[in-house]
Order: C-alpha cells, then structure tokens, then sequence
C-alpha cells in the first residue's frame, strides 16, 4: 500500500513539473532570435527590403550633407548621387535595422541584388519608385495600392470609393485575397452600402453614407436616432404604439428585485440594488435619514438614527464642553472686581475662544454625521 502511495505521490508530481513547464512555454516571450527568423509574406517582405533600401538612401543623403530631395541631390552630391559607392554603402547595411524578419529581409537582399543594381544605375530616372519597379513589376509579390489578387484586379469602387469608404478590400495591394469587401462596423452588403441591422442612416449623399447605431433600448433594428425610432425594444423596455421604447421602472416594485437591506436605483434599461447606511434595518435610500427602522444599536431621533453610543459620548462631551465655558466666564468675573482692564481683555478673549470653538464644531465631520441634530434636547 505504501509503495502504491509512493508512485502516486511520484506521478503527481511529474504531472505538476510538466505542466508547469507547458505553461512557462506558452508565456514565454518571444526572443529577439524569433523575432528575427520569423517571416512574412511575399508581398509584406519585399516592403521591408524596400524600406530598408530607402532608409539607406536617407542615411548616405545625411552623411554627405543635411539631406533634401531629389533635385537637391543631384545639385549637392553630384556624381555620388547614383554612384557604385553610394550604392554599395546601402547594401552594406541593408536590413540592419530590421527587427522582425531580419532573416527573411537579407535573404531577399541576395536574391533581388542584381534587379536592385539594375534598377539603380538604369531605371532610377525612369522608374523613380524601386517599391513599383521592384515589388509591382519585377518581382510581381505586391499589387498597386487599392488592387488585388494575381491579376492586380481593380478593388470594388476604384479609384476614389473603395468599398463605399466604410470598409477595406481584401489582399489589397497584394496578389493574394479575394477583392471582397470586409465592412466597417455599421455597414454591409457587398459593397458595404447600407446600414447593418443595429444602426441608421444618419446622413447621405452621392458620395458618402454614414450609419450610426440604434440606441440601446433598441432589440435590432430603428428608423432613427433615441429611444422613440426602435422598432423593437430590448429587456427593461416597453413599446408603445406610435411612441417608441419606455424604459420600465423596476424601482416601483423594488421589493421583487432587491434584498430587505437594499434600496433600487433605476437606471435606462435597468436598475441597481445598493446596500442601505449601517444605521437602517431596512430603508427607502442612501444616508441615516432613508431608513425604514433603525438598526440594533442605533436609535430614532428627528427622523435620524442615530449611533446609541455616540450619542451618550457626545451629550458627555457637550456638558464638559459647556463647563469649560462657565468655567472660564466664571474666572473673568472673579477677576473683573479686582482689575477692569485685564478682565475686559480676557474677556474679549474668552468670548473669540467660545465663538470660535462652536463654528468648528459646527462644522466638523461628527456634526455632520449627526446632520446637526442638538442630542442634548430630548429624545
């Protein structure tokens, strides 16, 4: 039996390691050794060859002279410009900065060297883009922008609508995908040119149609903006005919949707059950003034309840308060019969001190609990 436990006891823990490891594994992030052999598709590397390329025409531009454009180089850096030189200090550092792909870039580099050099030193004036002539036209991975597939089709609404402007083509300037529009939020159909279910035609014209969504007391569909335009309403709403969606107040039968200890917020669509101040046992809404009876250890005092023991620790304070007082008139009396003088300033004193101690109190944060209520009238 013991050795039976011993083997469980051994399997389980081999089970615990090797989901531990899976686990660690499948949060591990990748390394900057993935990130460089990771790859991409035709079209997307060739745009990462390309861009480095023309980084590195940026980088020689600047280490020559503050960079411009084409005709200013042609002006300031002269035969360099379109040199071998140039040209070789490019490819030295081609794909360096790159971080994903790296791999991928450089090997493209090799294979596209001699389209690259043709390009740089025959078709430069020709073909002033080497992302056309290179990605579009010699290598045929990439498509011009707003076409797709391997034909280079034209997108639904070229040149100047793609997709009615409210989505995007598939494989659009690239040789793959299949043209079809994938719809913005809002919007379908092929060519997303209505309004999805859930939203409106807020606004249109000959080129634009804008669609903006139901409100929220709407199930499906609307004809307009607000409440009033649903054509169904969802959970928490009524219709009435001719007049739209009601929001229905769950409040007025509160004791069916929240606890006894509870008061119902109605809100669009909804409600919220919120728990009652410590003082109630029961209560109509927030603060000791809402309750419906008092809580074990409070009690009732103008429509308060009240703290029972902050209430007998308040009246004590008060009467030492209030003693202090007479204590401190009293003494300006005994001394005002041998001196005027010193009593009248002791007594101004005493009188700011008075003033000044009932205005704080009045405004403290226990007076505030108590909603100012004088504990020491009756009960």
């Amino acid at each position: 039996m013991r050795r039976t436990n011993v083997i469980l006891f051994l399997f389980l823990s081999l089970f615990i390691l090797l989901s531990m490891s899976a686990s660690v594994k499948c949060n591990k992030t990748p390394s900057s050794k993935e990130f460089e052999a990771q790859k991409f598709p035709p079209c997307a590397a060739c745009k990462i060859l390309i861009n480095s390329f023309k980084k590195g025409i940026e980088r020689t531009s600047r280490e020559k002279f503050d960079g411009g454009d084409s005709a200013w180089e042609e002006d300031k850096l002269g035969s360099y410009s379109k040199s071998e030189t140039r040209l070789i200090e490019i490819q030295e550092h081609l794909c360096e900065e790159v971080e994903r792909g790296k791999i991928q870039c450089q090997t493209l580099a090799e294979e596209l060297e001699n389209k690259i050099e043709d390009w740089w030193f025959n078709y430069q004036q020709i073909h002033p883009d080497i992302y056309d002539y290179i990605c579009i036209q010699q290598t045929e991975s990439c498509c011009p922008k707003d076409h797709f597939g391997p034909q280079c089709k034209p997108c639904p609404g070229f040149p100047d609508k793609i997709c009615n402007n409210n989505g995007k083509c598939k494989g659009a300037g690239t040789r793959k995908g299949n043209g079809k529009c994938s719809c913005d939020k809002g919007y379908e159909k092929d060519d997303c040119s209505e309004c999805a279910i859930g939203f409106y035609e807020s606004y249109k014209d000959e080129n634009k149609l804008l669609c903006s969504q139901c409100h929220n007391a709407c199930d499906g569909a609307c004809k307009g903006p607000g409440p009033k335009n649903c054509e169904k309403c969802t959970e928490g709403w009524h219709i009435l005919d001719g007049q739209g969606c009601f929001d229905i107040d769950e409040c007025l039968k509160s004791d069916e949707y929240c606890s006894k200890n509870q008061f119902c917020i109605n809100k669009e669509g909804g409600y919220t059950c919120l728990n009652c101040d410590v003082a109630c046992d029961g209560c109509t809404g927030d603060g000791p003034d809402m309750c419906i009876n008092c809580a074990d250890g409070y009690r009732e005092k103008n429509n308060l309840c009240i703290n029972s023991d902050l209430l007998g620790r308040k009246q004590q304070e008060n009467v030492a308060r209030y003693a202090t007082y007479l204590g401190l008139c009293t003494a300006t009396c005994i001394i005002f019969q041998r001196n005027i003088y010193i009593a009248s300033v002791i007594g101004l004193l005493v009188g700011i001190y008075i003033s000044v101690s009932e205005y704080m109190i009045a405004h403290s944060n226990v007076q505030d609990t108590t909603a100012n209520v004088d504990i020491l009238g009756p009960a």
